[in-house]
């Protein structure tokens, strides 16, 4: 049984290698210099040419041509079905690469803090999918300083936190603007208004969110308090997640201020009021780094920014 074994690089090595097995490909298919010339779109004697110098490449003769039509060589025989799988794989790692630089295929994480998932970020990721398909998306859910650890050290692509967050080195796009909504324990004789004004409710006690080195959410709702000129009666603070506050609310530990869409994981016990003549809103923004690579990167990017 003949057997040629033939190293990937050496066919690969360049283009006038891989024509050269492609023109072979094509006479020894269709058995026939003229029909295979005519199949290639070429002359039929350059592909004799070519297929000679592929012979004396090899050390091989490929064709008997002493017939009035031309067979394959034993040589020639072995050859075919491999160079049909170099062909065929040279092909597949073209495309595979061409789907790379176009971001149609890879890995992209993005990290995110917990509330944000309760916003903007759902219908984002929807719609990077839908066109990304086959992009390995990396999701975390972490704190806000870890955030921007994880993007500084390319553990993450991309960040999704609250502003304001002092990153000059990193490229930031708006997500989502919040207004900030009271959360009062059902039956507080407040639910009844449309609208709650915090110095009516100056004195109670307050659920606070945790403060991290990135002023975000703590910094919105501490300046909410500040424009009011009230300095809140913390009944708790350092709250990681905002179902944690509402639940802390519903059971009667103290009131809260938290960003609207807070609104949709429905809590019972919990009920939202606008904050009456509040100024403050908190942004959800996304940080990266501005000199990636990643093209699923630039294709996020690009659909946030035809959000706004």
């Amino acid at each position: 049984m003949w057997f040629i074994s033939i190293q990937t690089n050496e066919i690969y090595g360049d283009g006038v290698r891989y024509r050269r097995l492609g023109y072979f490909v094509a006479v020894a298919e269709e058995l026939s210099f003229t029909r295979a010339a005519r199949r290639l779109h070429i002359a039929q004697p350059p592909l004799s040419q070519q297929i000679a110098l592929l012979e004396k490449e090899m050390g091989a003769v490929l064709f008997d041509r002493s017939r009035r039509t031309i067979r394959l060589t034993p040589a020639g025989a072995a050859l075919l079905p491999q160079a049909r799988r170099l062909l065929a794989d040279l092909d597949e790692t073209t495309r595979t690469i061409r789907r790379i630089a176009h971001g149609e295929l890879g890995r992209l994480a993005i990290g995110f803090v917990p509330s944000a998932i309760n916003g903007a970020l759902p219908d984002l990721l929807r719609r990077f999918r839908a066109g990304h398909p086959d992009v390995e998306l990396v999701l975390r859910e972490q704190a806000p300083d870890a955030l921007l650890r994880a993007v500084h050290d390319h553990s993450l692509d991309v960040a999704a936190l609250y502003l304001p967050v002092h990153e000059p080195d990193l490229a930031q796009r708006r997500l989502a603007t919040e207004d900030l909504l009271l959360a009062l324990p059902a039956g507080h004789p407040a639910t009844d208004r449309p609208a709650v004004a915090l110095a009516d409710v100056a004195g109670e006690p307050f659920v606070l969110p945790e403060q991290h080195d990135v002023p975000g959410l703590h910094a919105a709702i501490t300046g909410l308090f500040a424009d009011a000129g009230i300095t809140p009666h913390v009944a708790q603070s350092g709250v990681w997640l905002v179902q944690t506050v509402l639940g802390l609310v519903a059971a009667g530990t103290g009131l809260a201020v938290v960003p609207s869409s807070a609104a949709t994981l429905h809590r019972s016990g919990v009920v939202l009021r606008p904050v009456e003549g509040a100024a403050h809103r908190v942004d959800l923004a996304a940080l990266w780094r501005p000199d990636s690579d990643s093209a699923p990167l630039a294709d996020l990017v690009a659909l946030i920014d035809a959000r706004t």
